[in-house]
C-alpha cells in the first residue's frame, strides 16, 4: 500500500514527512541502478539547503552520484550507520538506509512532490 507520508523526486530521492521533520534517502530504483554502494558522504549538521541542491554523495562500484535535497530546510540529523556500512543503502534503501533529516519550513512544498503512483508512472517513462 502506498505511504501517504512519502514523496519522490525525479532524481530518485524519497522523502518521508513526520511533522516538520523530513527523512531523505534514495529509492530502490536508484540503489539498483547504482549497484553495490561503497562510500557515502553526508551533509554537515545545521547546514541550510535549498530544494534541488546537491548536499550528499553516494559512490558505488559503477558511479558516483549527487544526492539532492528534495525540499529546502536545515539538516538536523544524518545517518552514521550508512557511512560505516554503505551496503545498508542496497539492503534497505527505503528504511535503515536513509541519508539525512531536514527540518523544513514549507510542508506544502512536500505535497507538490510525486506520490508513489506518480513516481511509478515516471519510472515507466525512463
Amino acid at each position: 500500500m502506498a505511504d501517504p507520508d512519502t514523496r519522490y523526486t525525479r532524481d530518485h530521492e524519497w522523502i518521508r514527512l513526520d511533522g516538520d521533520i523530513a527523512t531523505v534517502g534514495i529509492t530502490d530504483h536508484a540503489q539498483e541502478a547504482l549497484g553495490d554502494v561503497v562510500f557515502i558522504e553526508l551533509p554537515e549538521l545545521e547546514r541550510m539547503v535549498e530544494a534541488s541542491e546537491a548536499c550528499a554523495v553516494v559512490e558505488s562500484v559503477k558511479a558516483a552520484s549527487d544526492i539532492y535535497a528534495p525540499l529546502a530546510g536545515k539538516v538536523v540529523e544524518t545517518n552514521p550507520a550508512i557511512v560505516d556500512e554503505p551496503a545498508l543503502v542496497n539492503s534497505d534503501a527505503m528504511g535503515e538506509g536513509w541519508f539525512f533529516r531536514l527540518e523544513i519550513d514549507d510542508t506544502e512544498a512536500f505535497n507538490a512532490l510525486m506520490d508513489e503512483a506518480a513516481y511509478t508512472e515516471f519510472l515507466e517513462t525512463l
